[in-house]
């Protein structure tokens, strides 16, 4: 019977002692597992986020311009001496053959008179080897001459002819040069410099030192405007689109044109499209060399998405937009984009509409990470 109370008492003593130590132990293990799930969370970055938003249903493109004048030419003597008169100065209309200045150059006008007194002279002496050669044959017939002294006289007569010819080249030439004494201008247009005065020295051609340009003209009734077109619109920049321009300078005025023509190549550095679009300037209101927006209606396309810039992460291959997937897995994926508004930046690829964007995502960041996301409304922020 005592050794019964005994080992009841062991018993008990063992479950008290067992129930001291469990008392303290589990306490311990839910305060451990406590504090790791609260780092766990703790390290779980916060991220807010906000859903793309379509573009308006806008297809206007405005684009910076530069306009320049249809045919552009500086116009410069072709031959030397002093100018005599000028017709137009700067401003001036003229038309395809209007003569613009008289250039007196006497040291031509003699060497053309020289050149035609040669060219006489040849032909005089062609004259007298052809009788002489005729001479020659004739008495051939008769044995009269040897024959190496009729050939000689058919020859001498031969080079005369080329000599004569050589001769009148020589004055064609310098008649040229004594017409280019009288400047005209090349096209229709107008006078926009004007680089001489009466009784100046002329140098001819547009060598280096003190020869300039006399006068330089534009076409400007039609008109050339050079765009370069982003990469994402370059397909849809095509010959044939219509173009509105507009001038700072002009409010409420527009003025119609045409893409007539592109590079068929983007520019490497840039990867923008040079395009061109003629303008008609019937009234003149657009001057070479300004500046002005091109508005493009473009075709019928698929709205772009529009998100924070500062949604964008950079990363050595490429551009990346973090998204949420799974209800709190980080995604990086890769995104085309198209204008950059500033603030927002134009998603052409890469994302849809139902996707959520993380906004000011860390730098920290890797795809697949775990996150605590907000949902950004009306600017404000609620816990997900």
């Amino acid at each position: 019977m005592s050794r019964l109370r005994l080992v009841i008492g062991l018993v008990l003593v063992l479950v008290i002692a067992a129930a001291l130590v469990a008392s303290g132990i589990f306490p311990r293990l839910r305060a451990r597992a406590a504090l790791r799930s609260q780092t766990d969370f703790a390290a779980e970055p916060t991220v807010a986020v906000t859903h793309p938003k379509r573009q308006t249903s806008s297809q206007e493109l405005v684009l910076p311009g530069n306009i320049q004048a249809f045919t552009d030419a500086p116009i410069y003597a072709r031959t030397s001496g002093y100018l005599r008169k000028w017709y137009f100065d700067i401003g001036a209309h003229v038309k395809a053959g209007q003569l613009l200045a008289d250039i007196e150059s006497p040291e031509i006008d003699q060497q053309l008179a020289q050149a035609r007194e040669e060219a006489a002279t040849a032909e005089a002496n062609l004259k007298l080897s052809q009788i002489t050669a005729e001479r020659y044959l004739d008495l051939l017939k008769t044995d009269s001459v040897a024959k190496q002294d009729v050939d000689n006289a058919v020859q001498n007569a031969a080079a005369r002819a080329t000599a004569v010819k050589s001769a009148q080249a020589n004055v064609r030439r310098f008649e040229e040069m004594v017409a280019f004494e009288k400047v005209y201008a090349p096209f229709d247009g107008v006078i926009t410099a004007r680089n001489t005065d009466t009784g100046q020295l002329i140098a001819s051609g547009p060598a280096s030192g003190e020869n300039r340009e006399l006068f330089h003209v534009a076409a400007v009734n039609r008109l050339r405007v050079f765009v370069n077109v982003p990469q994402a619109y370059s397909h849809e920049t095509v010959p044939g689109l219509k173009a509105n321009l507009t001038l700072p300078e002009l409010p409420g005025r527009t003025f119609g044109g045409t893409l007539t023509r592109t590079a068929d190549a983007l520019d490497q550095v840039t990867r923008t499209l040079l395009v061109e679009v003629d303008v008609d300037n019937p009234t003149g209101l657009l001057m070479p060399n300004a500046y002005t927006q091109v508005h493009f209606q473009l075709k019928d396309r698929k709205p772009a998405l529009i998100i924070p810039s500062a949604s964008l992460i950079f990363r050595a291959e490429g551009m990346r937009v973090p998204i949420i997937r799974n209800g709190n897995k980080a995604a990086l994926v890769p995104v085309t984009l198209g204008r950059d508004f500033g603030a927002t930046v134009e998603v052409i690829a890469g994302i849809d509409e139902n996707d959520a964007v993380i906004l000011n995502p860390p730098d920290s960041l890797v795809d697949g990470e775990t996150v605590r996301v907000l949902e950004a409304k009306d600017g404000s922020e609620t816990e997900k």
